[in-house]
């Protein structure tokens, strides 16, 4: 069974830093292209980062503005998002996905990836 499991949540004050991990089981997604998204309340999900499969392609939201980095280590089957200057309008639920295998660039789309982890909640105070 593939599974995505997220974690490195929590409550930061803003202009703190988090890293969200993202470990995967049950297939190696060393071939895939990952992402991340996230989701306010009352929001629409939304496009975060993503990495090719090599991670030599990284595309980022306008939102992140050089604070974040998304990078991969494949021999642990885990992508990673660190997070610095974090504002208020950063809390929502951060959702790993990936592409399917075989598919190894990076998207923006939430419509091209075939699997999604549960989430993990960040939550920004000002």
């Amino acid at each position: 069974q593939v599974q995505l499991v997220e974690s490195g949540g929590g409550l930061v004050q803003a202009g703190g830093s988090l890293r969200l991990s993202c470990t995967a089981s049950g297939r190696t997604f060393s071939g895939c292209g990952m992402g991340w998204f996230r989701q306010a309340t009352g929001k629409e999900r939304e496009f975060v980062a993503a990495i090719s499969w090599s991670g030599g392609s990284t595309y980022y939201g306008d939102f992140v503005k050089g604070r974040f980095t998304i990078s991969r280590d494949s021999a642990k089957n885990t992508v990673y998002l660190q997070m610095n200057s974090l504002k208020p309008e950063d809390t929502a639920v951060y959702y790993c996905a990936a592409r399917g295998f075989g598919i190894g660039s990076a998207s923006r789309w939430s419509r091209e990836y075939k699997y999604w982890g549960q989430g993990t909640q960040v939550t920004v105070s000002s």
